[in-house]
């Protein structure tokens, strides 16, 4: 198990120690779950008050905080206590799941697919024809990689995923487990006779960008034709949908259970809320914010917040839910 003292933590994180404690600190740890080998955060005023009746002998706090350290304890004055958690998750994070082999003798590997240098593939993973990943490509048990796909250098996908063809995947991206990239958009029509529905083929492909994550059992869908697009620097939570032709910009968040109907934009930096849904052939313009459960039938201006369903200025609805409440009681 990896412990360190307060002064090696410290100059990780270079910020101003307060106090000191001879403790070895085994890793991070909530502020009232802590022990006296954990190191806590506080990052805002409310959290202040928790810190006596805390076990921890060392917190991470925004520096424009006051609080005393106590006996053999310590505090880290930082500008970004939450920043400076994350460095700290890094510092104790354990190692990866270790390959045996770095191919396993079970995989199935196309002879037409060409792998880079030190790329690992798992147990009964696929990887198909025409096929190309680059160096450090990680492929964990069971992942499917279909025909004519590209994937960039130090791309990780976990147990489960499937890659289905003519996807052109960046470098530097995570996909957690059972992510689907390119299956078929959902396309239907009536059919003549008005007695089923006719399949649309779906043609296209998915282009993602590089230092994309993208949560477990999420979903991207191929285009009908062009591409659907996942941006730069995009992250994705658990649970959601990214329908067909819809394109992101850059570091764009999506929380889980929402989703983007067929032919959404999305600008640079938008932020999608939990559970919230977006209307087909939408855009949604950089900077903007959709709250969480709300539903947007309109298009977003850049740094617009909405709220509701359906999704309105996030004053003007807030005017409204102040509104209802007072006929409530009334």
């Amino acid at each position: 198990m990896k412990a360190y003292t307060i002064q090696e933590i410290n100059d990780l994180l270079q910020g101003e120690l307060i106090g000191n404690t001879t403790q070895k600190i085994e890793g991070p740890e909530q502020l009232q779950n802590a022990k006296n080998n954990h190191i806590t955060f506080i990052g805002s005023t409310k959290y202040l008050k928790h810190w006596d009746d805390s076990k921890a002998c060392a917190a991470v706090i925004n520096d424009n905080l006051t609080l005393e350290p106590g006996d053999n304890r310590a505090l880290i004055k930082v500008k970004n206590a939450d920043l400076a958690m994350a460095n700290i998750l890094e510092f104790f994070n354990p190692p990866a799941p270790e390959f045996e082999h770095e191919i396993h003798p079970t995989a199935v590997i196309d002879k037409t697919a060409t792998l880079g240098k030190g790329c690992k593939i798992g147990a009964n993973c696929y990887v198909g024809k025409n096929v190309s990943l680059g160096d450090g490509v990680i492929l964990y048990p069971n992942v499917c990689v279909f025909d004519e796909t590209t994937i960039g250098d130090n791309t990780i996908a976990w147990s489960g995923t499937v890659i289905r063809e003519r996807s052109i995947i960046g470098s530097h991206c995570i996909f957690h487990t059972n992510v689907s990239i390119g299956a078929d958009g959902f396309g239907y029509r009536p059919s003549d006779d008005g007695r089923g529905l006719v399949k649309i083929p779906q043609i296209g492909n998915v282009i993602i960008g590089h230092y994309v994550e993208i949560g477990a059992n999420s979903c991207v869908d191929r285009a009908k034709f062009s591409s659907t697009i996942v941006g730069d620097g995009c992250k994705i939570d658990n649970l959601v949908q990214i329908a067909h032709n819809s394109v992101m910009g850059r570091s764009c968040i999506m929380a889980g259970h929402s989703g983007l109907a067929g032919s959404v934009t999305l600008g640079d930096g938008v932020i999608i809320g939990g559970s919230a849904s977006i209307k087909d052939h939408t855009e949604i313009a950089s900077g903007a914010t959709v709250g969480a459960g709300s539903g947007v039938m309109n298009n977003v201006k850049a740094g617009e917040t909405v709220l509701g369903y359906p999704a309105q200025e996030a004053k003007a609805m807030l005017k409204q839910w102040v509104a209802m409440r007072r006929l409530v009681k009334k």
